[in-house]
């Protein structure tokens, strides 16, 4: 990547992590310096943008302070000249309430999220708009779905507040923006559960503490191997027996198989859940390698890395506020790494998909999901 991209993708960070940039006028903007504790005034000089960081002063170069503005302004301009609701155009037409393809355009309306397309049914004559899944939301989809990205990219429930408010003039709570999480978590829940991934025959499993209302608990995962699918998830308060099992339990419900090989680190817990929920007399028996370290080869690494992702996760909300909010994420987290997040290891696709499992996401991944979701769990 050549240093101009480079600039460019530095500025997008710096845009996507919210309350870094401070409109003083049209012409001056103030933007958080990254490595220190100070503002750089980014100013409009007739056609020409100007910054006081070092980068522009002496090499004068665009920097990234300048490409965050300027990048802000165009996507600003943007969100002003388009309506950001959901793509109708190409939705398959049929009727809401009797199914009937015999539907017509009645024009618009016009409400909070601006203007949405009205239908009529010309079998039963009742008129419809389609918002699947968000029906009832006063506030844009896509701004909802923005929402979901940047929590779990690891922003801050207060910076995607001001990150609405800046790029999409919405202004809503941090509440607010943690209760669409919980619905749309909730709902995206009761669909994926039901998919089932082909995985390979070695599964790798960890534990790691989780800060709730200043209390430890303990946050157990469980990973197949080749796919780096996320088979399993669950907090508990202790790393007892029955707490591993229900791990194990999990990941054999949505696999609907056994792994040839089962690697944990040396808790007795997991020897004596594995026995439990692994051991047979019947058919190929699972193996069992407990490490001691992870210099051990098969190692953990692979769950200690989703490990630390989290790890830096939960800085930012320094620790959960209760088991509801830890739930929340834990659930979230999952549906993120398994069906939103590419892999750099499985040739940028995620790991669901590297499971067999395509839903056809496309681009608008969070959206499509929720849409998907919507479609199936209201049938169920």
């Amino acid at each position: 990547m050549d240093e101009k991209n480079l600039r460019q993708v530095r500025g997008l960070a710096i845009i996507a992590m919210g309350s870094q940039i401070r409109r003083i006028d049209p012409s001056e903007y103030h933007v958080k310096s990254q490595s220190g504790n100070g503002w750089y005034r980014v100013l409009k000089d007739g056609l020409e943008w100007k910054c006081e960081c070092p980068d522009h002063v002496n090499r004068r170069l665009t920097c990234k302070h300048i490409y965050a503005v300027t990048l802000s302004l165009n996507l600003r301009q943007k969100v002003t000249a388009q309506n950001i609701g959901l793509d109708l155009s190409k939705a398959v037409l049929s009727c809401k309430f009797c199914g009937s393809s015999a539907v017509i355009k009645i024009g618009f309306r016009n409400n909070k999220v601006g203007m949405i397309q009205r239908y009529l049914c010309k079998d039963c004559s009742r008129n419809f708009v389609l918002n699947e899944a968000f029906e009832n939301m006063k506030h844009n989809p896509k701004a909802i779905t923005v929402a979901l990205d940047l929590y779990f990219k690891g922003v801050s429930l207060r910076k995607i507040r001001d990150h609405l408010k800046q790029f999409y003039a919405i202004k809503v709570t941090h509440v607010a923006v943690l209760k669409w999480i919980r619905k749309y978590v909730t709902l995206m829940k009761e669909y994926v559960k039901n998919l089932k991934p082909e995985v390979s025959n070695v599964w790798h499993t960890d534990e790691m503490t989780v800060n709730i209302n200043g209390e430890y608990n303990w946050l157990w995962n469980l990973m197949d191997n080749e796919t780096r699918f996320l088979l399993a998830s669950q907090i508990s308060k202790r790393r007892e027996v029955d707490d591993a099992r229900k791990v194990f339990a999990d990941a054999k419900n949505v696999a609907q198989a056994r792994p040839a090989i089962l690697v944990t680190d040396g808790l007795q817990s997991y020897n004596e859940a594995f026995n439990k929920e692994f051991w047979t007399m019947k058919g190929p028996r699972t193996e069992h390698i407990r490490l001691p370290s992870i210099r051990e080869r098969p190692n953990n690494n692979l769950v200690e890395r989703l490990h630390g992702t989290i790890r830096e996760r939960t800085k930012v909300m320094r620790g959960f506020d209760n088991e509801n909010s830890a739930s929340t994420l834990v659930d979230g987290e999952r549906i993120y790494y398994n069906f939103i997040r590419p892999h750099m290891s499985l040739d940028e696709r995620t790991p669901a998909e590297a499971a067999c499992i395509d839903l056809k996401l496309g681009e608008s991944k969070w959206m499509n999901l929720i849409k998907q979701s919507a479609k199936v769990v209201k049938k169920i």
